[in-house]
């Protein structure tokens, strides 16, 4: 549950230069350390041309971000500034040519953060050491298929065992946000992962980009997690008429929201024969973001008088929500309260905020979508009730973005409820959310990580399926 780019940003970049001549072009990063000490790195590519005139591009390379390009770029003096009109912020610094260093703020969605720039010759690549690279020892094959109910084409891979046909496969169904069909995040690429070890081992996978994200065409900004069920759903349609697939033996394998789209499907279809939730969703939407929010504030070191004021305004808000069946009478309350609370704010307080109607803005525009709406709303307890096929229910001890402990224990009793006596849940020690192993689970930790998904749980998720498809 999670999501980190996406957003837009301007810059303009204040410098100190050391004469006329310097030469700015070349490759300056930095690391920027978000709210919530998530760390994502920045690096602007710098390119001066035979008349002396700059431009730039910019990375994001945790998020597999490159090349965005710039409108204009411009020093003065003793400044450069540089615009980036798809993304709506500022970076505004000193630069220390000797130091080969900018010093500064980046101003982004109503945030003002710290950013300190370096210049380097190259990049260092991230080591992730479980990333597969090619020839691959299997078939891997770029496929489109179409959800005809929304007209959304989807554009995926699969990967096939090198020998034999009739395999037993699974269709890969990403977190939330949108996702490409890695689901890349921070550098790792765990669908990549996942599909690499599942299929070494005889099991044929398919994953697909969001609708609306790389390949695939749609809009995923209005999608809800109902919609992304059909995508889903066409899929398993696309599996079922691949000769090289046992068409009894197709199962979905979700993670995060993925693990709650993967019930509502196998309840929606008798052609998906199992699921396994990684990191699946038990609780109400808002009871999940709540408690979410509380662990994640805990493990940054955040006072505790802070957190149950930032929980108090949380559960307002979400009931606002919950309520609300008009809009735009939840945007002017939403308005309402946040003037209210912005006057009561220190200068520090407002300094950190930014731009308030920025920030505001951007806070409405996700709190009244389609998706965040629906997400709040929904229990997944009745459906988990009519799920049949077997299930397998697994998370991580140190996930704090779905707590290990009050989600898999709601899902077992949800599954016990309705009758489905084919079921495993397990709690996988030292595990965080994306499965890795971890120290405390905190999200900064992520991609600081060099594991990508930890041997326990490929195993784990390998054996099961390999029981349940014999």
């Amino acid at each position: 549950m999670h999501k980190f780019l996406g957003v837009l940003i301007v810059m303009f970049i204040s410098t100190q230069l050391y004469g006329q001549q310097q030469d700015l072009s070349g490759i300056w990063t930095g690391e920027l350390t978000l709210p919530n000490t998530l760390k994502l790195t920045v690096v602007f590519n710098i390119i001066k041309d035979d008349t002396g005139k700059y431009t730039t591009t910019l990375d994001s390379p945790d998020q597999g971000a490159k090349g965005i390009p710039t409108e204009s770029t411009e020093i003065n003096g003793d400044s450069i500034i540089i615009q980036i009109p798809l993304i709506k912020g500022s970076f505004v610094g000193n630069i220390f040519c000797e130091e080969k260093k900018i010093e500064g703020k980046w101003n982004q969605g109503g945030m003002s953060l710290d950013l300190v720039l370096n210049k380097v010759d190259k990049l260092e690549e991230a080591k992730r050491p479980q990333e597969p690279k090619e020839p691959y020892p299997y078939k891997s094959e770029d496929v489109t298929f179409e959800n005809k109910i929304d007209s959304v084409t989807l554009a995926g891979t699969l990967t096939l065992p090198e020998n034999g046909n009739n395999f037993p496969a699974v269709v890969l169904i990403s977190g939330s946000g949108g996702q490409d069909r890695n689901e890349e995040l921070l550098g790792h690429k765990p669908f990549l992962v996942l599909s690499d070890f599942l299929t070494r081992n005889g099991i044929a996978v398919l994953r697909f980009d969001d609708r609306g994200i790389a390949k695939s065409t749609g809009d995923f900004s209005k999608a809800t997690t109902e919609d992304l069920v059909k995508d889903v759903l066409a899929a398993v349609n696309y599996l079922m008429n691949r000769k090289e697939i046992n068409h009894s033996k197709i199962g979905l394998i979700g993670h995060s929201e993925g693990g709650m789209i993967a019930p509502m499907a196998a309840v929606d279809s008798k052609d998906v024969a199992f699921i396994v939730l990684m990191a699946g969703i038990g609780i109400s939407g808002d009871s999940i973001l709540i408690l979410q929010s509380e662990l994640i504030q805990k493990a940054e070191g955040t006072p505790e008088d802070e957190i149950k004021k930032s929980i108090k305004e949380q559960r307002e808000i979400y009931s606002m929500i919950i309520k609300s069946n008009d809009d735009e009478a939840l945007i002017n309350q939403l308005r309402e309260k946040f003037n209210a609370e912005y006057a009561l704010m220190t200068e520090e307080e407002k300094s950190k905020l930014g731009d308030p109607e920025v920030y505001l803005n951007m806070q409405i525009k996700t709190l009244t979508s389609p998706w965040f709406k629906f997400f709040l709303k929904y229990n997944p307890q009745p459906t988990l009730e009519k799920v049949k096929c077997p299930v397998l229910a697994i998370d991580g001890e140190h996930d704090l973005q779905v707590p290990a402990q009050q989600n898999l224990s709601a899902i077992e009793m949800a599954l016990k409820k309705g009758g489905n006596k084919n079921y495993e849940v397990k709690m996988l020690p030292g595990l965080n959310h994306l499965f890795q192993t971890s120290v405390t689970g905190a999200v900064s930790e992520y991609g600081t990580i060099e594991e990508t998904i930890s041997p326990l749980a490929l195993q784990t998720m390998l054996d099961w399926i390999k029981k349940v498809t014999k």
